[in-house]
């Protein structure tokens, strides 16, 4: 009897205080859904997969653009890191050169540095934005369908 009621004052609280809260979890599978098409040329889904609030304070969206698809120039309150995780894409910054970054690529964009990033003309591009802040997206200007065809154009050389 006494061991009886030992396990019970030991399993009970346990029982009482364990975590009982089921788990939130997304998938990186899911397409997502389709972007309103407002601060980019072609095709675009959008899969928000993780938003961490308080200490860390950062988003991971996972991105998906069709070929011959971009996003306007823009900027973000935070630092901004893109992984490539399928296809190919154009990266520029304002002021530098555009650049294709593919599938395993990473990179690192500053804090209010204004730029833009798309699929390029003959590929898809999947990749993952990882940023923070309560604003993590200012639309600065449009990118014209010219521009990008002559970066296209400019990186085939």
């Amino acid at each position: 009897m006494k061991n009886l009621i030992t396990v019970l004052l030991f399993v009970v609280p346990m029982c009482v205080f364990a975590q009982n809260e089921s788990y939130s979890v997304s998938s990186y599978m899911e397409e997502g859904t389709k972007a309103p098409n407002t601060h980019y040329i072609g095709e675009a889904w959008l899969n928000g997969l993780l938003e961490v609030e308080g200490d860390l304070n950062f988003h991971i969206t996972k991105a998906s653009f069709k070929a011959n698809s971009t996003l306007d120039w823009h900027k973000h309150a935070s630092t901004q890191v893109l992984i490539y995780v399928e296809g190919e894409g154009y990266y520029q910054e304002r002021g530098k050169d555009p650049v294709i970054l593919k599938a395993g690529d990473v990179i690192k964009c500053e804090k209010d540095t204004e730029h833009w990033h798309s699929s390029t003309e003959n590929s898809d591009v999947t990749y993952l934005a990882v940023y923070g802040g309560e604003q993590p997206t200012t639309w600065t200007e449009v990118l014209s369908q010219e521009y990008y065809d002559s970066v296209a154009k400019k990186l085939k050389e």
